[in-house]
Parts: structure tokens; C-alpha cells; sequence
């Protein structure tokens, strides 16, 4: 049985990824380190938390100290690192700790583990020789498109925003320990992700919440900002599968070929809803308004997703019609228990 750490499990993706890693692979026990921000809640643990395999640390990655006795008390062999500010509003207002969590936080994992799991550069110790870190990232690195053209692995980064700026610094710190090091990492860069869990602050939570509340449903712009928008779970599997079959030092981006603006979001959300739960005052459509545009708002992000296809076998699961049903199902359970 082998034990890895996963930091910020108590987050959207990360919360899914510990559910869904724990039912599909028995061989291992996961410490989840989350600092329990406004972004994280162990509410959305309850499935897990009496789980013999699953144990939960309040704690900071920044905090070294706290890191190394994990590493030392748990023996940990492996490290899926999700934890990290992720709003772009929030970077644009305040991006130190933008700074001190996505890039800092993620050196310290990686110094930590390069100096439990090896002897010097490129020497693992003898019981460590499989051990691996593997960094959740975003296409949001890469920059914006035009209007045709697709991130592929080999497409250079050129950050826009505060928040993509710290992603893309600590994707260079996790490349910097394979090339220097020796140390066996995997990148992975996702698209939007959707589904059950995800905090109120992101687009399709913030659809749905206002709509059911009746409030004006905000819309940044004139809506055509394109994104292409991946299904939690299936973001999960590819995670799993870059774990465990990728290859050391390789980058691998997982993207739901979904492509929509947020005028189709917008739009698709309320239709779904005017059928679920119809409201007597019109349709959910009247309540969209237009607001100022965010700074900096990249124009359109699509994701080439066939490396991951073709060398590790993943696809995605869910279109984007599928998965919309199943995530307005949740969130309307959701509100209606508050």
C-alpha cells in the first residue's frame, strides 16, 4: 500500500479527483493537505472522510516544516498537486498571494520531495525509485487564440493575467526539477473545468445560482469569449492516467473539445432550466446582463487533447450536453437543501 500526498483534495477538482481515486484504485492511501480557504470546504469530502485509506491535514504547502513531517510520518511516495488560487478576478485585485501560493508553495513541494525521494541529482534512493510528481495545471498558461488554431504541448506560454502568470512560473519551477534534477515529474493542462462542487465564483455555478435566485445573471463583455469545457470526472481520469502511465518529464493536455462561448453557456443553462424548474415569471434568459469587461480577458482557449489520446488512452467521457444536465442536477439539489 502506498501512500501519496494531494494537496488541495478539499477544492472542486481536487475534491472529485479524491473521491474518484480512492473507488478506482485500492492500492493506495491519500493524505489530503488542503488550508481550507473560501475555495475549499470538507463538505465536499463527506463521501470520503471515513474512509481507512483517507486521512486530512489542515495546512499550508508553503508551510515547509509542515511538509517534511508529512513526508516523514506517511512515507509518502508520490505527489498529485492541485492546491492553488485559481480566480482570475481575485489575482487581478490581489496577486501576491497568487505569488506566494502557486509559485512558492509549489518549490517547496518540490524541494521536499526531491530531497526525501533522492540521494543527489538524478539518484534516486533505493525504496523511491518510482515515486513522482505530478503538477495540475491550466491552458490558461498558454495565452489566448484567435479564432482557429489549438494549445498543443509544444505551444510556447504567454501568460495574460496575474493568475496564469503563477501557474505558468510553477510549471517552469516542476520542468527546472526534471531537467536539473533527475526528479520524475508529469505537467498536466486542463481546460475549463464543470461539474458538481465547483465554487459559486466560476461561470456555470454563477449561471445557475442566479438564475434560481432570480438575480441578473452577469455576463462579462458581449459573451464571445470562447472556452472549451471539460467535465470534471473525465478531468480525473486523465489526471490518473498521466500518474501512472505518463511518461517521466512529459507535459499532457487534457481538453474536453467543447467548445462554447459564454452567450452559449448562458443561453443552454437557462433553456435546461426553464424545463427543470420553470418559473412563473418568464424565462431565466430575461434575467442575462451584460457587465463590464474583466482586464485582460483572454478572447478564446482550445485545447489539442490528442497526445493524451493517443499515448495514455484517455477520452473524454462527456459532451457538453451531457455533462451540463448532470451538473444542474447537482447544484439544484444543492440550493434546494439551503
Amino acid at each position: 500500500m502506498k501512500t501519496i500526498l494531494i494537496t488541495g483534495g478539499a477544492g472542486f477538482i481536487g475534491s472529485n479527483f479524491v473521491s474518484y481515486f480512492l473507488k478506482e484504485y485500492e492500492n493506495y492511501c491519500l493524505i489530503n493537505l488542503d488550508l481550507l480557504t473560501y475555495a475549499g470546504s470538507l463538505k465536499n469530502l463527506t463521501e470520503v472522510e471515513c474512509n481507512d485509506r483517507y486521512s486530512f491535514i489542515e495546512g499550508n504547502i508553503c508551510d515547509r516544516k509542515l511538509v517534511e513531517s508529512i513526508f516523514q510520518k506517511y512515507n509518502i511516495r508520490g505527489v498529485i498537486h492541485f492546491a492553488a488560487e485559481s480566480h482570475v478576478d481575485n489575482s487581478i485585485k490581489k496577486p501576491g498571494i497568487f505569488i506566494e501560493t502557486n509559485i512558492n508553495g509549489t518549490f517547496t513541494l518540490l524541494d521536499v520531495a526531491y530531497k526525501y525521494w533522492m540521494n543527489s541529482p538524478f539518484s534516486y534512493k533505493e525504496n523511491y525509485l518510482n515515486c513522482r510528481f505530478l503538477q495540475v495545471s491550466t491552458d490558461e498558461v498558454y495565452g489566448t487564440l484567435g479564432e482557429t488554431g489549438l494549445f498543443t504541448e509544444n505551444t510556447p506560454y504567454a501568460p495574460n493575467s496575474p493568475y496564469s502568470a503563477s501557474k505558468a512560473s510553477g510549471d517552469m519551477i516542476v520542468r527546472s526539477y526534471y531537467h536539473t534534477y533527475g526528479l520524475n515529474t508529469i505537467i498536466t493542462n486542463c481546460s475549463n473545468n464543470y461539474g458538481p462542487k465547483q465554487h459559486y465564483e466560476k461561470l456555470i455555478p454563477t449561471i445557475i445560482k442566479k438564475a434560481i435566485k432570480r438575480e441578473n445573471i452577469p455576463i462579462y463583455g458581449d459573451g464571445k469569449n470562447i472556452r472549451d469545457w471539460l467535465y470534471v470526472l473525465d478531468h480525473c481520469k486523465g489526471i490518473g492516467m498521466a500518474f501512472h502511465k505518463g511518461k517521466n518529464g512529459e507535459t499532457y493536455n487534457i481538453g474536453g473539445k467543447n467548445e462554447k462561448t459564454n452567450n452559449n453557456i448562458v443561453n443552454i443553462i437557462c433553456e435546461l432550466l426553464d424545463k427543470q424548474k420553470p418559473n412563473l415569471n418568464g424565462s431565466y434568459k430575461e434575467l442575462i446582463t451584460y457587465v463590464e469587461d474583466r482586464a485582460g480577458h483572454d478572447k478564446r482557449y482550445a485545447i489539442d487533447a490528442n497526445k493524451i489520446e493517443k499515448e495514455l488512452s484517455w477520452f473524454a467521457e462527456e459532451n457538453f450536453e451531457t455533462g451540463i444536465l448532470k451538473t444542474i442536477e447537482w447544484y439544484i439539489g444543492k440550493l434546494d437543501e439551503n
